[in-house]
């Protein structure tokens, strides 16, 4: 028992369990009813995304330390929204019962809000694989 941070879309490795999807859109050209099947999400939570306006800023230009920065501190202040404040309550005591793992489409970890999701799981006590 125990979460996982993943990449969307990639094959799925024994262990990971339900795969939610914590993208702010769905995958582009795929059927719902594939969502699933081709390893993108179980289920979907947008409300664990960043909202649009810091998604469509942090593609506006490549990113550089400082501009990490102000992503993760927004980013951070918005899952201090009771709501999102519930779902990683909720998130991290199902890692404690069962395999989960969460993800979203980014290539690179380290420059996308998941790996900020990673931290924000483990501080709430999320038991990470």
């Amino acid at each position: 028992m125990a979460l996982r941070i993943v990449r969307l879309g990639s094959p799925r490795k024994k262990g990971e369990g339900l795969r939610i999807g914590a993208a702010r859109r769905p995958p582009r050209g795929v059927r719902k009813s594939d969502h699933a099947r081709l390893d993108y999400y179980d289920v979907w939570l947008p409300e664990l995304a960043p909202t649009q306006k810091w998604v469509s800023w942090a593609l506006s230009r490549p990113w550089t330390d400082e501009r990490w920065r102000k992503y993760a501190h927004n980013y951070q202040r918005e899952m201090n929204a009771p709501e999102r404040q519930r779902l990683l309550d909720f998130i991290a005591a199902l890692s404690k019962r069962t395999d989960v793992s969460v993800g979203c489409y980014c290539e690179d970890e380290s420059r996308c809000h998941r790996s900020l999701l990673r931290e924000l799981l483990r501080e709430r006590g999320a038991k990470l694989a």
